[in-house]
This record gives structure tokens, C-alpha cells and sequence, in this order.
């Protein structure tokens, strides 16, 4: 029997051991962005270095201005990769608390109808469920083998659920400690419940609101319309002028650094089954509004957008008030990809929204932060590698997808740590993150598991 056959059999053979652990963590309640659940982060940092200590891990509680993180060091060959693995142990908070079939801290195993069984509770799936795939397959290498084949290092935050704030600084003030070969990233899905999956791109994202004032006071509609100058009307029409006829953003210079997707993984996304009809359908909707010419799973996956998260103007409330507002405002987001520039595009859109006031009005503008696009390339060793010890371990190919949102991490560890980043995860689209009964499907916990023991092993090859 090799060393991989003795690691697979003992994450068999302990799956209920296994379980029982994820589960003392998940009856933590480490709600990171309500301050009365401090105690409760610390908590779970302080269990999950003491479980790490069981295992060899030289571990340890790091404090910061906001929750702790956890930092742990193991071992491996001489001459092997050495990886760093994130995750993160805090978790978002409950409400609305009714709407949670069983307490949310009281993990449970719930069989469906179709014989399946899911992990039911707060963070089973987002995130700790998925961070203890990985110290399982860590747990299982030391207690059959006596090491790791690869050196590792984890990297466990307690503030991702609430905007990273220590994690700029502490990444400056560690870097020599956490550089790694590579970051390995488990906060994602699979492409499906029998298909996994790798995301190779996650794109940026850029938030800026405007105010446009005119009138130095709301105006009675009779008295001054037409004379005055409607800021909803002046905002109306910069929000319409950002995109053309074909669906795309009219922003000078806004497509420099979009790079086009290889013909070879549109293909590979065309054979992923994906059905344009029933992704709409099940919102309402039936025709893709993005750039034409362009599929659905290309739009949200490889292209950039400028999207209206708020417009805000006049009066709003029950009834009706024949009013020309003095301000109007709106809230915008751009998801870029590429090598897209987020200062130089932000610095493009305010001059645009400026240029298109009349003289007498003015904008003010207020940022929401800005983070590049992540690209990983398709071809990197690590995850050639990866993706035949993931089809050893389901039997399918692996799907190398993209990502329509953002995940801020992997690119500070591009920008802090110069560390490229793999990403691969075992939830599900349907896992209810961030809503009431949250869950993580047994079957990614086990296979999950023994995926990353499989990935431990090709890597070190």
C-alpha cells in the first residue's frame, strides 16, 4: 500500500472523528463584525491552535488591532514545495434568527430525500467547514506517514466576514514569515456536485458614489420646473451615457488590460453544460444584458462591468410630493478584470461625471475601495498538477472556471507577498452562505478532504 492509499483509508476510517472536530468549532460563535462576539473570535483562534498542536503544527494566537489571526508551521522534506494555506474561522452573523429551522451554533447532520446528508449550522460551508478539509488531510498524512509530504504553513484570519482590517498590516509586518511558493485558497465551490473545480480569475472591484447638487434647496415643482436644474435628471443621464448600444462601457481607456479569453477555455466552458435559459430563468429573466456577442458565462466570468447599486433622489416615501430635489446620488461598481487600472479608471469616471454637469452644479465624490482582478494562469504547474489529483479523486475532469466576484486576499498576497494563489473549493452554489441554515454537503467535506490529501501529495512530486 503506498503512503497516499494509507492517508486516503485513515480519512475513511476517522470521518466521524473528523466531523465531531469541525463541529466544537462550529459551536463557536465567532461573529467577527459584532464587537459583543470578541471573546468568542478569540476563542476560536485559541481551539483551533491547540488542535494544531495535536497534530505536530508549531502554532500560535497572533493578536492584532481587530480579532487575532492564527499562524502554524510544519515541516516538510527537504527540498519540497512549501505551501501556504488560508482559510478563515469567523463567521457572519445570524439574523434574521427565525428563519433558522434549528439553532444556528448546534451543528447537525441532515439526511434529504434523495439519502445525501448535509452539515447544518454557521460556517459549515463559509468558512470553517472548508478550512478543516484541509488540517484533516494534514492530520491524516502525520498519523500514517509520521510527516507532510509538502512544508506548510496556515494562515487562518478572523476578520474576513467583516472587511480584513488587520490584514494589510499584518501581511507588511509578517511577509518573511508567510512567503510561500504558492497560497492555496479554500473559499470557493465546485463547478457542481460531482464535478471539481479550480477558479483561475476573480475580478476586481472598484466602488465609487456620487452626489450631484444643484439648487441650493428643494424646490416646489409648480414654481420653478424647468427653470431649475433636476439633478435626477443630470444623473440619469450620466448613468446612461456609461454603456452603448452593444452593452459596453464608453469609459475612455476603460478596455485597456482586458485581455480575451483563450479560444481553447471557451470551449472548455462550453462542454461545462451550463444553461444560459435556466441561470436567467430562475431570476425572472431571459435575455443576458451584457455586452453582445458575448455568453453569459464569459460576462460574468472574463469581462469587466460598471453595474448601479443605489440611485437615491427627491422624495421617496408614502404618497407623492411634487418636488425637484436639491441633490441626487448614486451608488456604482465596476468588476474589472485583467490588468485593468482602478486608480486610472476611477480618475476616467469622475472626469467623465464632471464634464457632464452644467455649469451652475456640482459633484461630490466619495470612494469604496479598489482592488485589482486576479488572474491565475492556466498553465501553471501547480495546477496541472492539481487538477489530475482532483479527477483521481472524482473521477471527473476538473473545471477551470472563473469567478464573477471578489475575494481580496489573493490579491494582497500577489501585491504583499509576491505569491501566486490556487484556488480550490468543495461548497456549493446552493450552501445558503451568509443566510439562515447554512449548510456544507457531507460528501465535499469527505471527498474534500481526501482531494487535498491527493493535491498534498501531487504537488510534492
Amino acid at each position: 500500500m503506498s503512503d497516499l492509499d494509507a492517508v486516503l483509508g485513515s480519512i475513511d476510517t476517522n470521518l466521524d472523528a473528523s466531523i465531531e472536530r469541525l463541529f466544537d468549532l462550529l459551536r463557536i460563535e465567532s461573529i467577527s463584525t459584532d464587537p459583543a462576539y470578541a471573546a468568542e473570535c478569540k476563542k476560536a483562534a485559541e481551539f483551533i491552535v491547540e488542535d494544531l498542536k495535536t497534530i505536530g503544527f508549531e502554532a500560535s494566537v497572533r493578536e492584532t488591532a481587530g480579532h487575532p489571526m492564527v499562524v502554524a508551521h510544519h515541516d516538510g522534506p527537504e527540498g519540497a514545495p512549501h505551501v501556504l494555506f488560508y482559510g478563515h474561522y469567523d463567521v457572519q452573523p445570524c439574523d434574521p434568527l427565525e428563519l433558522w429551522d434549528e439553532p444556528p451554533f448546534e451543528p447537525r447532520i441532515k439526511e434529504m430525500p434523495d439519502g445525501s446528508k448535509q452539515m447544518i449550522g454557521r460556517g459549515t460551508s463559509d468558512d470553517k467547514g472548508q478550512l478543516m478539509t484541509f488540517v484533516e488531510a494534514c492530520r491524516a498524512w502525520k498519523s500514517e506517514t509520521g510527516g507532510l509530504p509538502v512544508k506548510v504553513t496556515l494562515f487562518f484570519e478572523g476578520e474576513e466576514e467583516s472587511g480584513s482590517p488587520s490584514l494589510i498590516p499584518f501581511l507588511e509586518a509578517n511577509k518573511d514569515e508567510l512567503k510561500s511558493d504558492i497560497a492555496l485558497v479554500c473559499d470557493t465551490t465546485m463547478w457542481d456536485r460531482e464535478t471539481p473545480a479550480i477558479s483561475t480569475a476573480l475580478r476586481g472591484l472598484l466602488g465609487e458614489e456620487i452626489t450631484i447638487q444643484a439648487a441650493s434647496r428643494d424646490l416646489h415643482s409648480g414654481f420653478y420646473g424647468s427653470a431649475a436644474a433636476n439633478p435626477i435628471r443630470i444623473l440619469s443621464k450620466v448613468l446612461s451615457g456609461l454603456h452603448d448600444e452593444n452593452g459596453r462601457v464608453t469609459l475612455d481607456g476603460f478596455y485597456d488590460g482586458v485581455p480575451e479569453t483563450p479560444d481553447e477555455i471557451k470551449q472548455m466552458w462550453a462542454g461545462l453544460g451550463f444553461s444560459e435559459s435556466e441561470f436567467l430563468g430562475e431570476i425572472g429573466l431571459s435575455l443576458p444584458a451584457g455586452e453582445k456577442e458575448r455568453s453569459v458565462l464569459e460576462q460574468v466570468w472574463a469581462r469587466p462591468t460598471a453595474e448601479f447599486n443605489g440611485v437615491i433622489g427627491g422624495y421617496t416615501g408614502e404618497g407623492f410630493k411634487t418636488v425637484i430635489p436639491a441633490i441626487a446620488s448614486s451608488k456604482i461598481s465596476f468588476r474589472l478584470v485583467g490588468t485593468q487600472d482602478t486608480l486610472a479608471i476611477r480618475k476616467t469616471f469622475r472626469e467623465y461625471v464632471q464634464n457632464s454637469l452644467p455649469a451652475d452644479c456640482s459633484v461630490t465624490f466619495e470612494d469604496h475601495g479598489a482592488s485589482p482582478a486576479v488572474h491565475i494562469g492556466y498553465d501553471m504547474p501547480e495546477i496541472q498538477k492539481a487538477t489530475a489529483a482532483l479527477k483521481d479523486e472524482w473521477g471527473k475532469d476538473t473545471a477551470l472556471i472563473a469567478m464573477g466576484g471578489s475575494i481580496p486576499v489573493v490579491g494582497r498576497f500577489d501585491e504583499f507577498l509576491d505569491m501566486p494563489s490556487m484556488l480550490v473549493g468543495f461548497a456549493q452554489d446552493d450552501d445558503r452562505i451568509h443566510s439562515p441554515n447554512e449548510k456544507y454537503e457531507l460528501k465535499s467535506f469527505h471527498k474534500g478532504t481526501r482531494s487535498w490529501a491527493r493535491i498534498m501529495a501531487a504537488l510534492a512530486e
